[in-house]
């Protein structure tokens, strides 16, 4: 799945991923991979502006950290972030619903 596919969903879709815990850039790249069965193999360059975009939000915080003797900026969601991803999938769930009526079968019309 292209980048340009997720537009205007790609900010939900990271703040869900950081629901679980706070992550370094590249495990953020490999839990959308892996929770999306390899469908979202986003490039650093999708990701990175994105994550900072989030942080200049408050959704995100983001600090330095060593993992295995190399420094990571490790980012966390946030009070505000919280609220977005609930407020984000809000919407989520009404557009789908409303986009189902029309793209999901349903039952045969009468007549």
């Amino acid at each position: 799945m292209k980048a340009q596919a997720l537009h205007g969903h790609l900010d939900a879709l990271l703040l869900a991923v950081l629901e679980r815990g706070a992550l370094h850039g590249y495990a953020i790249i490999e839990a959308l991979r892996a929770r999306s069965e390899g469908q979202l193999d986003l490039p650093t360059g999708t990701v990175y502006p994105a994550l900072r975009r989030l942080e200049r939000a408050g959704h995100v915080a983001s600090a330095w950290s060593t993992v295995n003797g190399r420094e990571r900026r490790t980012y966390e969601l946030t009070d505000t972030g919280r609220r977005a991803l609930a407020d984000q999938r809000s919407g989520w769930r009404e557009f789908s619903a409303t986009v189902g009526r029309f793209l999901d079968p349903g039952p045969a019309p009468a007549g």
